[in-house]
């Protein structure tokens, strides 16, 4: 299995980060990767981050900031829209790095 970081990302960090977080990990693994998440707001990115080792930010709130970490818009995991979208594209950064 492949391995994978991700930081979601939404407005308190908590409730819809941890939706998609619990989401990525499921939909992913069936793709063969084995994921670990990290919940945040957008305050608490940057610092998040400096823990290093992160492949990707799964977006629900928006981060404006570029912080060297591909990101991708992840507001499809939430709503069950496009969520095959959302998987496609972590996937065509993962497969990237």
């Amino acid at each position: 299995m492949k391995r994978a970081k991700i930081l979601c990302v939404c407005g308190s960090g908590t409730v819809s980060s941890a939706m998609v977080a619990g989401k990525l990990k499921e939909k992913l693994a069936e793709k063969g990767y084995d994921v670990a998440t990290v919940e945040s707001s957008p305050p608490g990115v940057e610092s998040a981050l400096s823990a290093g080792g992160f492949d990707l930010i799964a977006c629900v709130s928006p981060v404006y900031e570029e912080f060297g970490v591909p990101k991708v818009s992840a507001v499809g995991m939430l709503t069950g829209m496009s969520e095959d979208k959302v998987i496609e594209d972590c996937i065509a950064i993962l497969d990237a790095r």
